[in-house]
């Protein structure tokens, strides 16, 4: 497999990064769900919310690097080709899945800064992007949790679309993201 893009496939890159993303995503998701089963201030929830800040900034460095790839190499085609309407509505959804994946991070980075708290990240403690503020952090905080919920449908929503791709219409769209067997 190439690692580069081409007109029919994905190359290795992406298709790792793509990948590693959705890992990560799961990850930062699960670390939200699971510090409910600690109790506050217990190290359980305290290491929780440590990882989820992290691995949200790491979704973040990935979409970076992926939007890079992307703007760098050929997007494969989807065969037989979509209607002009299924071709929009793909667009409008990957862009709302990038805006959440940079959206997001930043959001909690904000949240931090405002909260006036540290900004773990694997050993290094990164720059407050803003001076405290509780009230702002509280009100970053509402919209990070709404985004979040948001984020669900759309993952499912881009989840379904795949399949429905692949069973449905029988077209080449997930395909072309699955790692190839030697």
């Amino acid at each position: 497999m190439s690692w580069k893009n081409t007109e029919h496939r994905f190359g290795s890159i992406s298709i790792a990064l793509h990948w590693l993303k959705y890992l990560l995503i799961v990850a930062v998701y699960c670390t939200m769900e699971f510090r409910g089963y600690f109790p506050k201030g217990s190290d359980g929830r305290e290491l929780m919310k440590q990882l989820h800040f992290m691995l949200g900034l790491s979704v973040l460095f990935l979409v970076v690097v992926r939007i890079a790839a992307r703007l760098l190499a050929p997007t494969p085609k989807i065969l037989p080709e979509p209607p002009a309407f299924q071709e929009k509505i793909a667009k409008l959804m990957y862009l709302a899945l990038y805006l959440l994946m940079v959206g997001m991070p930043l959001a909690g980075w904000l949240i931090l800064s405002a909260a006036g708290k540290p900004i773990p990240f694997f050993g290094l403690e990164l720059p407050a992007l803003i001076g405290p503020d509780k009230a702002l952090a509280g009100d970053i905080k509402e919209l990070h949790e709404l985004a979040a919920t948001i984020g669900y449908w759309l993952i499912g929503i881009h989840t379904a679309a795949a399949l429905y791709h692949h069973y449905v219409l029988r077209d080449n769209a997930m395909l072309i993201m699955k790692p190839e067997r030697d």
